[in-house]
């Protein structure tokens, strides 16, 4: 049963999305992808959404790679095959455009007039799989970075390759992968036009669980291998390094050329459930109340969340000073905050520095102001949206 402050919070946001989610935007099935093997899961053909931008937006253009986590095995590939994060099939041929895909001004300010483009997700790779192979047992396809190409292609074919302006954007899967492909992103665009990335929770943590067992980075290297992933990852980190460590931004990120802008949460809720304290490091259950509601944790846990939120900023620091680097990492409970409208923009908004999320990417795309913060421990953020999750929100991995 959800309590008052639960149903409260679900009432606002409902009301949110139905004033600001007002677009909705048809989907395009790259069809042509096909022979070549650009295909999902399942073998069926990509997909995007397109709004065309306008006016002084009309060669500006935003890509928003869709987000929904990995399959690093046969088993939990064959059951993603089934759903829209392995299916074309089984998308929604309307998708809602808000947040950082609104076309309305005061809801998105910086990029409403823009081109705004949504790539579906359905390779279960962070679009860096190719296995030519494919298992007539279970029929599984892994060419997430075919897709990745055929997407772009038809994308530049559709006007592109004239951007002015281009961002290549994500969130959590699709934040990391807005990463590691945001030199080659560069690479396909005109020298003159203006090119950076924008990754939101797509800064995954190489850390140790509750239990003390690597479980992420035996996770991530279970991806890679089962996808074929290492000849697509970042040179410039596997010539150093292992493929699965290149799953890792802390080790590619510093190496990228492209302006990029970090947008995380300090205490990801993502992360929290399934890289803190994943269910194989939690069997008796006791970190669920917990990740449930930051609100619900124990001393002793907000103790290890603290500790992981020092061990993250020093991830980010550790990249070293630059003068191109946008970063907005706040002390919120929660994952993803360029999709929701509520956290991007709006009346109360989280700010950091008296700046909503909003502002502070826009005028770094813009190259207005350089946005370069990290809050405060929490609880000391008052405009933070923590997130309340019920038992029955998406399981751990």
């Amino acid at each position: 049963m959800f309590n008052f402050k639960q149903w409260l919070v679900l009432l606002v946001c409902s009301l949110v999305m139905m004033k600001t989610e007002g677009l909705f935007v048809n989907i395009t099935y790259v069809r042509n992808a096909v022979a070549k093997g650009a295909v999902c899961l399942d073998g069926s053909p990509p997909a995007y959404h397109l709004d065309r931008g306008s006016g002084t937006g009309i060669n500006s253009w935003l890509i928003q790679l869709e987000g929904g986590g990995w399959c690093n095995n046969v088993t939990n590939c064959l059951s993603r095959m089934h759903t829209r994060l392995g299916s074309s099939k089984k998308m929604v041929e309307n998708l809602a455009f808000s947040a950082i895909l609104s076309n309305k001004k005061q809801y998105n300010p910086d990029f409403y007039n823009w081109n705004r483009v949504k790539v579906r997700y359905c390779d279960g790779s962070s679009f860096t799989g190719d296995v030519q192979a494919v298992n007539p047992a279970t029929n599984l396809h892994f060419r997430g970075a075919r897709i990745w190409l055929a997407v772009m292609q038809e994308l530049l074919a559709k006007g592109m390759r004239n951007a002015e302006n281009a961002v290549l954007s994500g969130c959590s899967a699709g934040g990391l992968a807005s990463l590691m492909h945001c030199d080659s992103f560069r690479a396909l665009l005109p020298m003159g036009s203006r090119v950076k990335c924008l990754s939101d929770a797509g800064f995954f943590l190489n850390t140790r669980d509750v239990s003390g067992v690597q479980y992420i980075k035996q996770y991530f290297q279970d991806v890679v291998t089962l996808h074929g992933s290492a000849k697509n990852l970042p040179r410039s980190c596997t010539s150093r390094l292992t493929p699965a460590m290149c799953f890792f931004p802390q080790y590619v990120a510093r190496q990228i050329r492209t302006p990029l802008f970090i947008l995380n949460a300090a205490y990801d809720s993502w992360q929290i459930k399934n890289i803190l304290a994943p269910r194989a490091a939690d069997p008796y259950g006791k970190w669920q109340s917990c990740q449930l509601d930051i609100k619900n944790c124990h001393p002793s846990q907000l103790k290890v969340m603290q500790d992981f939120r020092l061990e993250f900023l020093s991830a980010v620091i550790g990249l070293g000073r630059s003068s191109s680097r946008g970063m907005f990492i706040d002390s919120c409970y929660t994952h993803c905050q360029t999709e929701t409208q509520t956290s991007w923009f709006w009346q109360d908004s989280p700010i950091l520095n008296r700046t909503t999320i909003a502002k502070a990417v826009g005028d770094w795309v813009y190259d207005r102001t350089l946005f370069q913060k990290i809050d405060c421990p929490y609880p000391c953020n008052p405009t933070c949206h923590h997130r309340v999750f019920t038992p029955l929100d998406a399981p751990p991995i």
